[in-house]
Formats: C-alpha cells, structure tokens, sequence
C-alpha cells in the first residue's frame, strides 16, 4: 500500500536462513540438533513478562510444551463491536492447552498514562532512514537482550535487523522511553508481538488511545496478515483512526487510517 513502508520482508524482520530455528510463542518445532540447548536456554526469554517470570524451560520442556500445544483445540473471533475479543484469533496456530492470565494491572505513580506514551512517540516525527535504510530505532534494538531472543525465535543475523522493517522497533523503543516495555511489548515482527498481546488478554477491536494498533492491507482480520503497526493517537471516526507509525514513507509519521485495514488492537494497563 503506498505511504506504508518498502517492501523488504513484509510484517517480519529477515526472512531465517535454512540453518535457522522456526520458533513462535504459540506451537512451532526446533530444527537442527546443534541448536537445541540455545533455544531451549533462551524459551523463557522469548516471551516479555507481564508479571512473574515463568520457571526456566529445559530441552525436554520445551519439546513437551509444543506437543501439548498442538493438541489444542482453535477458536476464532472477528468482534467489532468494540468490546475484547474473548477468543482471539490465532491462525492456524494452536494455542496453548490453558490460556495464560490477563496482564496484572500495574500500580503506583511510576505508570505512565496513554498521553505520556503518545508524547514520546509524537515526539519522533520526521525522523527517517538514512541511504541505507537505516535508524536508531534499528541500532537500538540490535542492542538490546530481546533482539537475541527474538533472534532464537524467528533466525536470521543480528545484521539483518540493521536495514529491516522497523515499524515494530520504533513502537519497542517508544515503550522503553516511557518505561513500559512490560505492557507495551518489545518485538521486530508485528505478527508476534499482536500473539503476545493476545495471549495475555490484552487484545480487542476499540481505538483507545495510547493502544498499539495492528494492520493488514488486505483487509484481512487474521493476525497472520498483519503488515504494520503504530501507536493509536485518537478515534476520529467509526471508519477512521490518527496514529503514529514508523516505517511510513521510511519515516516516523502521522497517519489517518480506515477501520478496514485494521486486525485489532493491543492494550497497554495504563495510568488513568
């Protein structure tokens, strides 16, 4: 679509060499014996905390895990009334034998609100690639934990993440400006962190501001669709939405999109 971002490899990062692990939050399998015990080490890393750490994974673990996932039953859900949906979307992917608990609400002054995470993000218009299709946004990801676990997930090189789409790395560096990453997500493909939002029931189908929206340019409501992503500003109308976006024109702007591009929306437990 124009005015959204190039085509590199669309909704993720780079496409995983064949030597890679196939990896997801949500069912998957581990290819290559030699890789075993780092994906297995870094299974529990691969999932941002909304709350408690879970205890750690073992090789044996993780492969029981996935067993168990992929016996589950999938249901589906395209509300648009505006309430949460109450069983997501999940793509052909099984989810797991019990769904995980919401996201703990988070207290204390220390949370920022919605207009806090709008004003860092607003803050960072017309930032833009340099000749190599590169940001900070890019460089500050690469130096952070979570590029190494997303990294043992999905494949591919650190490198690769450098000039890759970074829709997704503009909204994690907005969450770690306002120190939110624990609500916001940190992620570099948009189809997994939309999972991970909908597997701690932080998922729905209102524009409120300050939530992360989710798109697919063709029209599709399937979270495996999923294309771009930016950070709601305010509801304009029923049909129309304000957010902001990086990778847009390969720069951060401000953008007005129709209801029918939109999958859903994840929402962070802001300050009121």
């Amino acid at each position: 679509m124009p005015g959204a971002h190039r085509k590199k490899v669309s909704g993720k990062h780079r496409k995983p060499n064949s030597l890679s692990i196939t990896w997801r939050t949500t069912g998957g399998v581990i290819v290559g014996a030699a890789v075993l015990g780092t994906a297995a080490a870094t299974a529990q890393a691969s999932v941002l905390p909304f709350g408690p750490a879970p205890a750690p994974a073992t090789a044996a673990g993780v492969i029981a895990t996935k067993k168990a996932d992929a016996g589950s039953s999938k249901s589906t859900s395209k509300d648009r009334s505006g309430s949460a949906a109450k069983a997501p979307e999940k793509d052909g992917k099984s989810p797991q034998a019990e769904p995980k608990p919401a996201a703990p609400k988070r207290t204390g002054e220390s949370r920022p609100t919605a207009d806090d995470a709008i004003k860092i993000a607003k803050s960072q218009v017309g930032v833009q690639e340099d000749g190599g299709g590169e940001t900070k946004f890019q460089k500050w990801y690469m130096g952070t934990a979570r590029a190494q676990e997303t990294l043992a997930r999905d494949g591919g090189s650190l490198g690769g993440y450098s000039d890759a789409q970074w829709c997704d790395m503009f909204v994690s560096w907005v969450g770690e400006q306002v120190g939110f990453t624990d609500q916001i997500g940190s992620d570099a493909w948009t189809v997994e962190h939309a999972r991970w939002f909908q597997e701690h029931g932080r998922w729905g189908t209102e524009p409120k501001p300050g939530a992360i929206v989710f798109y697919a340019w063709s029209g599709s409501k399937k979270v495996s669709a999923i294309r771009h992503v930016g950070m709601v500003v305010k509801k304009v109308d029923d049909d129309t939405i304000e957010a902001v976006e990086g990778n847009t024109g390969n720069a951060v702007k401000i953008k007005k999109r129709s209801a029918d591009d939109i999958v859903g929306y994840g929402y962070p437990d802001y300050k009121s």
